[in-house]
């Protein structure tokens, strides 16, 4: 349906003129310094210095040196065309053990990076929470203990009153589902504990405190625009059999409606909490309305569809994804496929009508190389971003109120668990020189912008 030929004809013009155009990065993935002015640990640098959990023995400590060369970064993200950037916060930079007064030198350098952005025209999008809690918070129990809810309360006001007056579009978590469950059920993640009900109620207690956090900005920021993002995919079943149909609902209901029917007044859904069973999270009176405060848009973070099978005896939701042949997949193994972010944004849209949505993460990862005229040819990619900017334009014409798209993301960098062997970037970063190269996407994306 959305040929690469075809797509790559696209204009700018094909969106409406006030359509929000940006990139992503994430403060632990990007910004290195790790232990310059008076950060604190985060979970990330644990978690990376135990061997065996990040694929090449790397940490984020240097990642892009953002925090150095953030000039140069914001002086690309201007160059591609885009009239927003979505950057995230850490957490442990402005309060290092969690709590207590904010760290002067670190909301310094946000101050210095937001300012950097009005001056090059960029709007700041900023994140709260991508994934670096500080380790003294988890020491404690991190996300599973409700305490952690009123500590990131507490930090979402601090930068709110020292930041609001420049920023007014704001993420309190960015994929709360990663959070929980690969950091806390599966392990591959910081902090890398394996217990699934500890998920489930690091789930509530993020949804929590998000709720929260968003009448403490308003209040902080008057005329903020807030909003939470979640990684959400469409599911379609292994085969025609019932089973396997049934099997699809439950995997949803974790997966998907966990989260949307909470932030959309709905509580939690009935069929997802009878399976849970014992395992359900704890739910103090005032939890629901909390988590079901208004917001001004919802986040969304696309990038593949997911299929399942039956699966008896097989966790919780007796279910198990498999992988469909004969499709293109990413060299991260994720299926290619715009379709299905047509039929997510369709299905949020008809289902929740949660107002304005936005794409705040769409990308790629490829075995990107410099070739031998010194250019990164990633022609796969660029054909990605292309066809799901043309997948974007479909779902607006079937009425999804989508009013902005950030491509992730803006700089090769650290990719969690996989270290430095995936490379998202529409820029390469060469990194033992730092040196940033404009690959092929991000020279289409420009022109695309630009015309």
């Amino acid at each position: 349906m959305f040929d690469a030929a075809t797509a790559r004809q696209l204009r700018r013009t094909d969106f409406p003129p006030d359509f929000r155009w940006g990139c992503s990065t994430s403060s632990y993935q990007i910004e290195g310094a790790v232990g310059e002015d008076g950060r604190g640990e985060s979970i990330w640098d644990r978690f990376c210095a135990q061997p065996g959990h990040i694929r090449d023995g790397s940490s984020g400590a240097v990642a892009c040196d953002h925090y150095h060369r953030w000039p140069e970064d914001l002086d690309l993200a201007r160059s591609l065309g885009v009239n927003a950037y979505r950057f995230s916060i850490a957490w442990p930079r402005i309060q290092p053990s969690g709590r207590g007064p904010a760290l002067e030198a670190g909301l310094d350098f946000y101050e210095r990076l937001i300012d950097g952005m009005l001056e090059r025209g960029l709007q700041p999008w900023a994140t709260l929470y991508h994934w670096d809690l500080p380790q003294a918070l988890q020491d404690q129990g991190g996300w599973a203990e409700r305490r952690t809810v009123d500590a990131f309360v507490d930090y979402a006001g601090l930068v709110v009153r020292r930041l609001g007056d420049r920023v007014r579009h704001w993420i309190t978590h960015n994929e709360p589902w990663c959070t929980a469950f690969l950091g806390h059920a599966e392990g591959c993640h910081a902090p890398g504990l394996k217990d699934f009900g500890a998920a489930i109620q690091v789930c509530h207690h993020l949804l929590l405190s998000h709720g929260l956090a968003v009448p403490v900005i308003r209040q902080a920021c008057p005329g903020a625009q807030v909003g939470i993002t979640l990684s959400l995919h469409p599911i379609h079943a292994a085969s025609d059999s019932p089973a396997d149909q049934a099997a699809v609902q439950r995997h949803d209901g974790l997966r998907n409606r966990w989260f949307l029917d909470p932030l959309h007044g709905h509580g939690y859904p009935a069929d997802t909490l009878a399976l849970l069973g014992k395992l359900a999270p704890q739910v103090a009176p005032g939890d629901l309305a909390a988590i079901a405060t208004r917001t001004d848009f919802l986040g969304i973070n696309y990038y593949f569809p997911e299929e399942v099978a039956d699966a008896p005896g097989q966790g919780v939701l007796r279910t198990r994804v498999v992988e469909r042949e004969g499709v293109e997949r990413t060299a991260f193994g994720w299926e290619v496929s715009p379709e299905g972010m047509v039929t997510l944004l369709a299905r949020v849209q008809r289902d929740y009508t949660p107002g304005p949505i936005y794409l705040t993460e769409n990308g790629s990862t490829w075995d990107d190389t410099l070739g031998p005229d010194g250019q990164v040819h990633d022609t796969q990619r660029l054909d990605y971003l292309a066809r799901h900017l043309a997948a974007a334009r479909e779902a607006m014409r079937q009425g999804v109120l989508l009013k902005g798209y950030f491509a992730w993301s803006l700089l090769d960098n650290f990719e969690w668990a996989e270290g430095y062997t995936r490379r998202f970037g529409l820029t390469y970063v060469d990194y033992p020189t730092q040196r940033r190269l404009l690959k092929d996407s991000g020279q289409w994306y420009a022109r695309f912008l630009h015309a």
